[in-house]
């Protein structure tokens, strides 16, 4: 079921791996020209537009493009048990792990008199953005909202996608999961235009514009998201999943196919790679997901998946050769279940999660681990981070320099202002001492 491709013998370099194992067909660039216009007609006609695009593109049009707050406590207020239960577990764990990644302020010494402060500061509001195409994710909800309110900010909005089983509302557990995390300011929009809503304000529904856009969607948000860049912030474009298992021998075939399969059922882009020393294992996990694919819920998507030229499996000569496919690749999941996977672990620097071992699935980490499931894809992991409290806040320095302490770095700056040919930034600091 799965292609092949065999870079045993074969020399390794990054790009000879990119070329090897391509991307989906579809990524950000081929849309951009559509999401630049899908943006721009919100930023003109703003609620108008985004009732159009909703009708157009996700579950039909909305009542209204805002959710009252009433409908919010009514859904939060209906969460059926499990779910809610499932819900604060999970949000417990993220609080906890997202309070981990605080920075304390930091004040460094540099002379006497001479002090530079590090802090970090919340931004001010911010747009998070929910999925709700192919399936619903309130463990979305949470991944987005626990680390914003982490790290201490006030203004939190959230877009979810029109759905046709709800008249075109939002997803009665989406906004239940939104209640739960007390966030009462819900817009039912997807896709580019709610990207560009959240950058540019739709004053009509009362939508302000925010300062970071973070979350996770198709190739459309990802797109989106790279387009508001510089007028936002945003956190990486986490498009289309990804899970890329490096496994040898010892492994379970049942155990891969299984979570190979897992990520092929969020969407026909989604990419599964298996990476082996172990041609007999590959043989076993491709007859493992064929087994699995027919059987599975979303057996025609997953399919699809599996069957596309961005999944499949790649044969290495060892674990060496192994590492080297996986950081040209830059997986957003990466899966390590190999006999002694550590030694191979601290070499493993390109992915934005690294799963260890048979107990540490990906879906573990969609829903329960408490790492977050937000994570850069299309290789992004190169230079990108998974959602973290980080890009809701600011690092700022403070810088306080007594006049004794200025006038110690006094030649400095004129030697430098002079040089640079700027002598007024010079004498800004002569004028101390005149």
């Amino acid at each position: 079921m799965l292609r092949t491709i065999d870079l045993r013998g074969s020399a390794l370099d990054a790009e000879a791996v990119r070329r090897a194992l391509p991307r989906p067909e579809q990524d950000p660039a081929t849309v951009q020209g559509d999401v630049l216009a899908l943006i721009e007609d919100v930023r003109v006609r703003g609620e108008q537009a985004l009732l159009d695009q909703a009708d157009r593109f996700d579950g039909g049009r909305p009542p209204a493009v805002r959710v009252p707050v009433e409908e919010i406590v009514a859904a939060e207020q209906g969460l059926p048990d499990d779910i809610r239960a499932a819900l604060e577990i999970t949000s417990e764990r993220v609080r906890r792990a997202s309070t981990a990644q605080l920075s304390q302020p930091v004040t460094t010494e540099l002379g006497e008199g001479a002090r530079v402060q590090q802090r970090w500061l919340p931004v001010r509001r911010v747009g998070l953005y929910v999925p709700g195409g192919r399936a619903v994710y309130p463990s979305s909800v949470v991944m987005n909202v626990v680390p914003a309110q982490v790290a201490g900010v006030r203004g939190i909005a959230i877009a979810t996608p029109a759905q046709r089983a709800f008249g075109g509302r939002a997803h009665p557990v989406i906004l239940g999961a939104a209640g739960l995390l007390g966030v009462h300011e819900v817009y039912v929009m997807g896709g580019a235009g709610a990207i560009g809503a959240f950058a540019h304000g739709v004053p009509a529904v009362g939508l302000d514009p925010v300062d970071v856009v973070t979350g996770p969607g198709n190739v459309f948000v990802a797109a989106a998201k790279r387009a508001v860049a510089g007028l936002v912030g945003i956190d990486s474009e986490a498009g289309p999943t990804e899970i890329l298992v490096i496994a040898d021998g010892a492994a379970d075939p049942e155990l891969v196919a299984a979570d190979l399969v897992s990520q092929a059922e969020h969407d026909v882009l989604a990419a599964a790679v298996l990476v082996t020393d172990s041609a007999a294992l590959a043989e076993a996990v491709d007859a493992a997901v064929e087994r699995r694919a027919a059987a599975t819920f979303h057996a025609e998507r997953v399919r699809t998946s599996l069957t596309a030229r961005q999944s499949g499996i790649v044969l290495v000569d060892d674990a060496r050769a192994a590492v080297v496919v996986s950081n040209a690749y830059a997986p957003e999941h990466l899966e390590v279940q190999t006999a002694d996977p550590w030694p191979l672990v601290a070499d493993l620097t390109e992915a934005g999660a690294v799963f260890v071992g048979p107990g540490s699935p990906v879906s573990l980490g969609d829903y329960a681990a408490g790492s977050n499931h937000v994570l850069p894809t299309g290789g992004t992991a190169r230079f990108a981070a998974g959602l973290s409290v980080r890009p809701f806040l600011r690092q700022q320095q403070v810088v306080d320099y007594s006049l004794d302490a200025l006038r110690e770095a006094r030649p400095v700056v004129r030697a430098l202002a002079d040089a640079e040919g700027l002598p007024a930034h010079g004498d800004a600091v002569d004028a101390r001492f005149s």
